[in-house]
């Protein structure tokens, strides 16, 4: 296996079992099965239980701070990764383009840009991160 492919495993690896415990989760496992559907669909299904039971381990694993745990996680998908990497090298480019689009900007990204419009007794509440409501 090229060098690039396994960096691009060992990068997949660690965000996926990062994104588990975010709001990014539906939108990353989406994307993961979707690509097995496409490269070995006989295995999806299988990919999409063991994804299931690796957040359910990163949830628990997250709550106890127990990093030996996620770090486990991680190897274990950088695994799976780096052998359909090297099955179906055609993947990389699908798999980056994920990881692109799952990746939160960084501190120089582009700022959040947020319209709204409301009408009678409407309330609007937005945020561009937390955000915390005391209505009485």
């Amino acid at each position: 296996m090229d060098p690039e492919a396994a960096l691009l495993a060992q990068s997949a690896g660690v965000t996926l079992v990062t994104l588990m415990a975010t709001d990014a989760w539906q939108r990353t496992q989406d994307g993961i099965t979707h690509l097995w559907r496409r490269m070995q669909p006989h295995r999806a299904e299988a990919v999409a239980a063991e994804l299931a039971a690796t957040r359910e381990d990163a949830l628990a694993a997250g709550d106890a701070d127990d990093q030996e745990t996620l770090g486990e996680l991680r190897l274990e998908w950088q695994g799976r990764l780096r052998r359909l990497l090297a099955t179906q090298p055609g993947a990389a480019a699908e798999l980056r383009g994920l990881l692109d689009e799952l990746q939160p900007p960084d501190a120089t990204g582009p700022a959040i840009t947020q319209h709204a419009s409301a009408s009678g007794q409407a309330r609007i509440y937005q945020a561009g991160r937390d955000q915390h409501n005391a209505e009485r």
